[in-house]
């Protein structure tokens, strides 16, 4: 049985961002080393039968903002709109079969810079990487991604 807190989090990413439930996204482990999130090859094929470049990207920036939502939310208490700025997918070797996407935990000075800056002018960017991996754990891609927090305005809600 999955652990309720990672079922209510998968909830909220396929409400949130539907994109992630039509790609079979499934959250396996939100934890302080990160975050990894399972997707299957079926509703993700390329033409060629093997893993869409597109649906790769996809699942390893939402690994990315995942990441930093959580931190954010659960470490200091802040949600903030968060937004991808920049990302860099670089694809390893080809995928036929399913995938996961593990999220690196940024280092603890550049997250602390990041909220300090965020606090400071309603504004903070952060860097972060994703491995996506193969079954059995090989590695078949590598995500660089810039994420800013910007503050919300009052008529925004809460979630997204």
């Amino acid at each position: 049985m999955k652990d309720p807190a990672l079922l209510e989090l998968q909830r909220y990413l396929h409400r949130e961002i539907p994109l992630s439930e039509a790609m079979g996204v499934a959250v396996t482990h939100s934890g302080p080393d990160g975050v990894r999130l399972a997707m299957p090859l079926g509703p993700n094929l390329n033409h060629r039968g093997g893993l869409f470049g597109g649906s790769a990207a996809a699942l390893a920036i939402l690994a990315g903002w995942t990441l930093v939502h959580e931190k954010l939310r659960d470490d200091e208490g802040l949600d903030p709109h968060l937004v991808i700025q920049r990302s860099l997918v670089s694809y390893l070797e080809p995928v036929t079969g399913d995938v996961e996407a593990r999220s690196i935990p940024p280092s603890p000075e550049a997250w602390e810079r990041f909220v300090r800056t965020f606090r400071r002018r309603g504004r903070g960017r952060i860097e972060v990487e994703a491995r996506l991996a193969r079954e059995g754990g090989r590695v078949a891609g590598r995500f660089h991604g810039t994420f800013v927090a910007l503050e919300r305005l009052e008529e925004e809600g809460s979630d997204g």
